[in-house]
């Protein structure tokens, strides 16, 4: 059973449970049914939300692969903790203004670094299990 990626992809859910009830919240406040209303506010929380079920679903996904397939636990808990760290950056960074921010951009270039390295770990271990 994976249990480490059941325990980060938990975790993952309380954050986009988070930024889903922003967007939410926000939506009700501004009585805004259907995209952003010209409301910037809304937009980024929206998008901070859809980057999130973007990108992190295939990475928990293959965390569990990569776990069922036997890779290193270590390897798991440093992969997990830093999606995690780089999802929690980039939904602050994205949060807090539209254009570039440091929260944002580190957020991005580590969840890339993350499934960069999540991929060639799959290939690796796919063709040294032959």
């Amino acid at each position: 059973m994976p249990r480490i990626t059941l325990l980060f992809t938990a975790l993952h859910i309380l954050l986009m449970l988070y930024l889903a009830y922003r967007v939410v919240g926000h939506r009700r406040a501004a009585k805004v049914g259907l995209g952003t209303g010209g409301d910037h506010h809304l937009e980024r929380k929206m998008r901070a939300h859809g980057n999130f079920v973007e990108y992190v679903p295939m990475a928990l996904l293959m965390s569990a692969l990569l776990e069922i397939s036997g890779l290193a636990a270590v390897w798991l808990w440093t992969l997990g903790g830093a999606l995690l760290l780089a999802r929690l950056l980039h939904a602050s960074g994205v949060s807090k203004k539209s254009g570039y921010s440091k929260g944002r951009f580190y957020g991005t270039l580590l969840t890339w670094i993350v499934l960069l390295a999540m991929s060639g770990m799959g290939v690796g271990m796919f063709f040294g299990a032959r």
